[in-house]
């Protein structure tokens, strides 16, 4: 994954109000923390910060006066209604070191006629190099039958990840599609019962 450049300034100012005045020229406060290092408070570009974080576990080089920092977003606050940022945590990461990331779970090809593929887990968690995050893992149905399932370990991972969620958690599950006959099997057993005369007690 390539590294995404984002201008940063350091921040002076802080509390609710100041917070506040930063958004307003549209910009989003971050804090940069890691590696034993003193946290920095710094303000990022809003567009472009929001834009960059559009991609997952997106590796960001921090250029803060002239010196360039790769980071991962650690945690990102969301307005509850407007589309705005408004607090991000970012975590230093170093070139080699390895970080544990959460990646999305993509399925290709077609299960069995008259089946239904179900992904339980949408991400599973990794254990990577911090400059070689994968956009996703790939896990392949081409023609398993209903009750097949798929566990995190059973994922062929990209080269060099190791897996670190529980190797049993169920990722994807493929089950039988139901007949119009059993459909209406069910519903006329629910009708059944909810047109059952109710019996009072004398």
């Amino acid at each position: 994954m390539s590294e995404i450049k984002l201008p940063a300034e350091r921040r002076t100012a802080f509390g609710k109000g100041a917070a506040r005045k930063i958004r307003r020229d549209h910009k989003i406060p971050a804090v940069l923390y890691g590696h034993g290092t003193d946290p920095v408070h710094i303000t990022l570009p809003g567009h472009e910060t929001q834009m960059a974080l559009k991609t997952a576990n997106a590796l960001l080089s921090i250029d803060l006066e002239g010196t360039a920092q790769l980071a991962l977003a650690k945690d990102v606050q969301r307005d509850p209604i407007k589309p705005i940022i408004e607090h991000i945590d970012l975590v230093i990461v170093r070139k080699g070191e390895k970080v544990t990331v959460d990646v999305q779970v993509h399925v290709e090809g077609d299960a069995a006629p008259d089946t239904i593929v179900t992904v339980e887990s949408q991400t599973v968690e990794l254990l990577v190099e911090a400059t070689n995050i994968p956009a996703n893992v790939v896990v392949n149905v081409e023609g398993l039958e209903a009750g097949s399932q798929i566990h995190a370990g059973a994922i062929e991972l990209p080269a060099g990840a190791e897996l670190a969620s529980d190797p049993d958690t169920l990722v994807v599950n493929v089950s039988a599609t139901m007949s119009q006959a059993e459909l209406d099997a069910e519903l006329g057993e629910g009708e059944a019962v909810e047109e059952a005369p109710l019996i009072e007690a004398e």
